[in-house]
């Protein structure tokens, strides 16, 4: 039996090198989207290449030992990689560079130690390396397929200058990647050290231990509150950059099976064939994109995918605490089976189809998930958040050198079923935006406003979350670029709460599209960008007065949106409780939909829900259930006809908020 608290010993010890390890490269890169923004990411893993750390999702290791099997390596070998098709799934695009350091113990391979993070430019037609109108993979970059950068503790010169000769900022590329690769090699002389002092057998089965820990809790705690069933949901990108916009699906079937691994079918074996609790179906996925949308997910049998899927579930812990507390390692691989479209869908692309914004739909699947997971358990899921889109400004400085600035600014979290959604956050871990005063020493724009984005977050009983309004005004001619989703779609609100705002940008007062390369932007022009909010829980007209009052005072709601997105008449300070109750008396539906996707759905569809959006959907294999009786659902089914909240008489309300139409931020709260 492994000792239980050497268990503790190396968990805790993983963890400490897999901190120290983002700390040094946090400290030592030259770029702002490494250094400042910290958008890379590091892990650990054993030499069966699985994940033994929990706090970040990281790449994989497969396709390093697919090349350079375990027996060649040698210590101060360091492997780098960034083909997005030859990665095994784990690189989504090419300014993602991964780096990865065998971990040596008595002459043999023992683990492998691995960063991987989003680079400011790897060549491609743009400045970035992420063309928006891209057609093939060969615009977006240099490709790399696994190669040995370093050996036995020599750098690869003649390698890291191809790379940076491809680069429109090779010195700091060339920085953030001696960074990594010297941080990767310090994590490995500390793992070593942990086989040094306990042994190599004593430890790999404190891996066993703490994988198999993660496996049954998962399976005891989170599967355990998903009834058996089959339910089906899906949600859309809305343009590729090449095809005019319109609903890109991606669909999951989930089954739900608690005795699969009980009957002995499945052996923890990380095999998309292998029977599971959970089957998670792709079928329906819509085909491939002819621009950058696509997400190569099908390889390794979706292992990738399980782990960028998985902390999804924590939402169904017990308190939020205990949500915290949970890891996602390589032990939610064998509770979950991928079926996938055949080649040529958006998570099947072939190559070579280009990738770059595949967060369009890596992000989406993780609402898609919680989607369907919704419906399995009556509510007891957050509605939708978009955390992530690039922004920012290229063009040359008064020294006529060329700069880039891309941020990746984040949005509201959906609200839950016990809270509010969170503002601002970014589905990064410990990401961060880029500091104005950094900003505005470096680069020739001033940042006139960095604020919450007003009236975004979808109204609810529980509020979504509020997305960002940011205000740069420009000294030099530049050229503006987006890589942003959810511009007509919106953060879809759940069990009556409503959609939030989406993604918006006005230059010079002309609205923009969600994808842009360089548009150009004259010296003295603002630049106006409103993030999305998050998606609303329950009906905005059982949200307590008081808090809707609260978030006025705090800019977060106009009065306008008091009046008409939850029915509360304020006079000054004070709430008008009889009016309140009148108002909200007239405006209430009898019934609203489980789902609300916003009016840029209807746009585009030309109707307004889905049919997956009821509750008990005629396409789930099984009836969905109606979840915990103490799960607070506030509305049932819903009539065809009509928006799923409500406005003052003759407002003439159709699914959007009733105070749209103006500039972010605007209104009687949120002046800038």
């Amino acid at each position: 039996m492994t000792d239980p608290i050497l268990v503790e010993i190396v968990e805790g010890t993983l963890a400490s090198v897999e901190k120290e390890v983002e700390t040094a490269i946090a400290r030592t890169a030259r770029s702002p989207m490494i250094r400042d923004a910290h958008d890379f990411r590091a892990g650990i893993h054993d030499v069966r290449m699985r994940k033994l750390t929990g706090r970040s999702y990281s790449a994989l290791v497969q396709p390093v030992v697919r090349d350079f099997p375990v027996e060649t390596m040698k210590p101060g070998d360091v492997y780098f990689h960034n083909d997005v098709y030859l990665s095994e799934g784990g690189i989504g695009h090419l300014p993602d560079l991964c780096v990865t350091v065998p971990v040596f113990h008595q002459g043999e391979v023992v683990a492998f130690v691995q960063a991987f993070g989003h680079h400011d430019d790897i060549g491609g037609s743009v400045p970035g390396s992420m063309p928006s109108h891209a057609r093939s993979v060969y615009e977006e970059g240099l490709m790399v397929p696994p190669i040995k950068l370093w050996d036995e503790g020599v750098p690869n010169e003649a390698a890291l200058r191809i790379m940076t000769r491809n680069s429109r900022m090779p010195d700091s590329l060339a920085g953030d990647l001696d960074a990594e690769c010297s941080a990767c090699l310090m994590g490995a002389r500390r793992l070593a050290e942990l086989f040094d002092r306990y042994g190599r057998q004593a430890v790999e089965a404190s891996f066993d231990a703490i994988i198999d820990k993660t496996t049954e809790t998962f399976r005891r705690e989170l599967l355990a509150k998903i009834p058996e069933g089959t339910y089906v949901w899906e949600d859309y990108a809305e343009h590729d950059g090449v095809d005019e916009p319109r609903l890109h699906a991606q669909r999951i079937t989930l089954t739900v099976d608690h005795s699969a691994l009980e009957r002995g079918e499945g052996d923890g074996k990380p095999d998309g064939g292998e029977p599971a609790p959970l089957t998670i179906d792709f079928t329906g996925t819509s085909p491939q994109a002819k621009g950058p949308i696509n997400h190569a997910g099908d390889y390794a049998d979706g292992v990738f995918l399980k782990k960028w899927l998985a902390p999804v579930l924590r939402n169904l812990a017990d308190t939020p605490e205990r949500m915290a507390e949970l890891d996602v390692n390589e032990g939610v691989v064998p509770l979950i089976r991928m079926i996938f479209p055949e080649k040529g869908s958006l998570l099947t692309p072939v190559f070579p189809a280009p990738t770059n914004a595949r967060t369009f739909v890596i992000l989406r699947l993780l609402g898609v998930l919680a989607g369907v997971l919704a419906k399995a358990t009556g509510g007891r899921m957050p509605a939708d958040q978009e955390t992530i889109r690039y922004t920012g400004v290229h063009g040359a400085d008064a020294d006529g050198k060329p700069y880039l600035m891309r941020e990746v600014l984040g949005g509201g979290s959906g609200g839950r079923w016990y809270a509010d959604g969170e503002d601002t956050i970014h589905v990064v871990p410990d990401s961060r935006n880029i500091p104005v005063e950094f900003a505005e020493a470096r680069w020739p724009f001033r940042v006139e406003r960095l604020a919450l984005a007003c009236d975004s977050g979808g109204p609810g009983m529980f509020r979504g979350g509020l997305g960002y309004d940011k205000h740069i005004r420009m000294l030099r001619d530049a050229s503006y670029m987006s890589i942003a989703d959810r511009s007509i779609l919106s953060c879809w609100g759940v069990n009556g709460g409503l959609a939030g705002r989406p993604f918006r940008v006005e230059i010079a007062g002309k609205e923009m599209e969600g994808l842009v390369d360089d548009h150009p932007v004259q010296a003295g022009e603002l630049i106006r960008i409103r993030t999305t909010g998050g998606g609303g829980w329950g009906s905005p007209y059982d949200r307590d007065p008081r808090a809707v009052a609260a978030d006025v005072r705090d800019g977060k709601v106009s009065i306008a949106g008091a009046l008409g997105d939850y029915g509360v008449v304020l006079d000054g300070d004070r709430i008008d409780e009889q009016g309140t109750a009148e108002l909200r008396a007239r405006l209430r539906p009898p019934a609203g939909r489980f789902f609300d996707r916003g009016p840029g759905y209807a746009k585009l569809a030309g109707r307004p829900f889905a049919d997956v959006d009821e509750l008990r959907s005629p396409l789930d294999g099984r009836p969905s259930h109606d979840g915990p009786p103490d799960s607070g659902r506030s509305r049932g089914g819903a009539p065809d006809n009509g928006p799923s909240h409500g406005g003052p008489p003759d407002s003439g309300a159709s699914g959007k908020h009733l105070h749209d139409g103006g500039p972010p931020g605007e209104g009687p709260i949120g002046e800038p």
